[in-house]
């Protein structure tokens, strides 16, 4: 358990940080829609809703970053891409927005578009956001090399400047992001120089056939590697992250929903954090990516295992009772939390 000032010092050291975000930034594109102003096409006869207002952040390996930002982490360097479109300069136009993240590694270009979730919500008086179905512009076809060449030329003048690195494969198609084949080559030889880099790798998909890293998962996600056929209780959980852990030779972390989350050492030791009891309604949205941004944050700042689980759960908590939104945890929220 942490106590308040421990946590002082330690967001006190993420002043002097500098931390790198490879992956896939999406623009997270929210229409607001007041459903009183609801009406029905004269041409088509089908329900028209009115957008009375319209927010754009950046999303998915973004979310990470905006969680970074909101921890107050000086130089962020942000590696991936996004088209040269109108969905491109609006995120463009997010990212310039946030403090300490330096752009000059991430690649405008025409051979592909930009990443984009658009996401309709039904804002009612008094209740919580309704989201409707979301609509998505992806790319479905393999990321051409020499995108993958500007990544990597990326990725080797980054490394030497950072603590550490995050990676975040967000695409469901393997090879259509960031995170191709050559990254994740590259990526290999990058740990295998550095060892004692903390590289930090998360995957929608799978991160079984990624090199050896530290893996940050989920227990849905530890289920299809191991191939269970129910879910896994915290005890398997450990069992199967301790052998996994120690086949990379790396920390493997595995976020639990109810049940908290779980660190495994390659030395077969385990730290376990459970999660905050919640308050009133949630969304769920965005959780997972506050939590690899504060165990990177707060191991790349020294803290220990069990302190930095401790932060990730504070911030899943803080992020899923922000309702209508991906949310973020600030330092004052953590510090909140930890004397609520």
């Amino acid at each position: 358990m942490m106590h308040l000032e421990g946590l002082r010092d330690l967001l006190d050291r993420y002043d002097e940080l500098k931390l790198a975000i490879l992956g896939d930034v999406c623009l997270d594109r929210y229409f607001e829609i007041d459903p009183s102003r609801e009406e029905v096409s004269i041409e088509t006869g089908l329900k028209v809703y009115n957008v009375e207002n319209v927010r754009c952040q950046p999303g998915a390996a973004g979310t990470i970053l905006n969680n970074l930002v909101a921890l107050g982490i000086p130089e962020i360097h942000l590696i991936g891409f996004c088209g040269h479109d109108a969905e491109g300069w609006q995120l463009r136009k997010a990212l310039d927005q946030l403090k300490g993240v330096q752009t000059h590694h991430f690649l405008t270009t025409d051979l592909r578009k930009t990443f984009t979730y658009t996401k309709p919500l039904l804002c009612h008086q008094a209740k919580p956001p309704q989201e409707l179905n979301r609509i998505d512009q992806k790319n479905w076809t393999p990321t051409p090399p020499e995108v993958s060449e500007h990544l990597i030329k990326a990725l080797r003048a980054t490394v030497t400047q950072v603590d550490a690195l995050i990676v975040m494969d967000q695409v469901d198609i393997e090879n259509t992001g960031v995170i191709t084949k050559a990254v994740l080559s590259e990526l290999d030889k990058i740990q295998q120089e550095r060892p004692e880099m903390l590289i930090m790798s998360d995957s929608r998909r799978s991160l079984k056939s990624y090199p050896p890293l530290t893996f940050k998962m989920n227990a849905s996600e530890l289920g299809n590697w191991v191939g269970a056929d129910r879910a896994l209780t915290p005890e398997t959980v450990a069992e199967h992250a301790v052998n996994i852990a120690k086949s990379l030779r790396h920390q493997v972390f595995v976020s639990m929903a109810e049940h908290g989350i779980l660190s495994a050492h390659p030395n077969g030791q385990t730290a376990h954090c459970h999660a905050l009891p919640v308050r009133g309604p949630i969304d769920v949205v965005g959780a997972g990516d506050a939590v690899t941004a504060n165990l990177v944050a707060a191991m790349a700042a020294g803290a220990e295992a069990s302190e930095a689980l401790h932060l990730a759960m504070m911030a899943a908590s803080c992020v899923i009772h922000q309702l209508g939104t991906t949310g973020v945890a600030t330092r004052d929220d953590l510090l909140k939390d930890l004397t609520r």
